[in-house]
């Protein structure tokens, strides 16, 4: 197992599987210009290793993320519009790091939720809350919109849920997020780590081209017209499944009865 600390985040690395956690419990877990360019970093490298097939991403301490900390807020009341859009930006940039890296990444919210904490989960390709964590977009409430994490929430609860939710600030429980698909599984807090850690074991045990491949595939095609541009590229990418060196050792290992490579190195 190899461990890296800085006093935002925690990166360890066990069994082929990265685990990103952040580690300001005293401040519940939200961020600030340096702990958004620490997340960005873990997630690049992370995403570059080759011994790495799955990403966790989680948190010590009662909440999950609460978004801006208070200090930073401070900061920003201040800020002119040109420093809003270079701090805004390296928000964007962060978020986009943990929906582009390039393995699967997983949620594991183990407390509440609030503000650009929601981007994080949203952001992530799975998320498994307990079912006492409480969510919410509290931004109008401040007299903010939740602007730079919109792309990845609205992606995840959809059109509908985000009119209510981005508009009116209610809180709402990890039931209500399961039913508009902000979280893909709610469980019993002494049943995170085991049903996190089954799908992360899932994960692992794919072709890691092909879940690198799957996971662009849904990046590429949601939301599109199925025109004759999009169902050519679909065509595209069997054929490139199918020729490439993971593709054809996966249905020879099927067909032999025997466990592929990727599984054995």
């Amino acid at each position: 197992m190899s461990t890296d600390q800085n006093p935002a985040l925690k990166v360890t690395i066990q069994d082929r599987v990265a685990h990103i956690t952040l580690t300001r419990p005293e401040v519940r877990n939200a961020f600030n210009d340096k702990v958004i360019a620490q997340i960005k970093s873990a997630f690049e490298a992370v995403g570059a290793r080759h011994d790495v097939r799955c990403v966790v991403l989680a948190a010590e301490g009662p909440a999950f993320c609460a978004g801006a900390d208070l200090n930073w807020m401070r900061r920003m009341a201040n800020y002119t519009r040109d420093e809003n859009l270079a701090d805004a930006g390296e928000l964007a940039a962060m978020l986009r790091a943990i929906y582009e890296c390039p393995h699967p990444t997983i949620a594991r919210v183990q407390g509440d939720v609030y503000a650009g904490g929601m981007g994080l989960v949203a952001a992530c390709d799975m998320a498994v809350s307990v079912d006492t964590a409480n969510y919410c977009l509290s931004e109008v409430k401040l007299g903010l919109i939740p602007a730079t994490i919109s792309p990845y929430v609205i992606r995840a609860m959809g059109t509908r849920a985000a009119h209510r939710y981005f508009l009116t600030a209610e809180r709402f429980n990890a039931a209500e997020a399961h039913r508009i698909g902000l979280v893909h599984e709610v469980v019993a807090a002494d049943a995170l780590d085991a049903k996190v850690g089954a799908l992360a074991q899932a994960l692992v045990g794919a072709s890691p081209h092909a879940v690198r491949m799957a996971k662009k595939l849904v990046q590429d095609v949601a939301g599109r017209d199925i025109d004759d541009e999009l169902v050519g590229m679909s065509v595209a990418a069997i054929a490139d499944s199918r020729a490439s060196t993971q593709g054809k050792e996966g249905v020879q290992a099927f067909l032999q009865k025997r466990q592929p490579t990727w599984l054995l190195t």
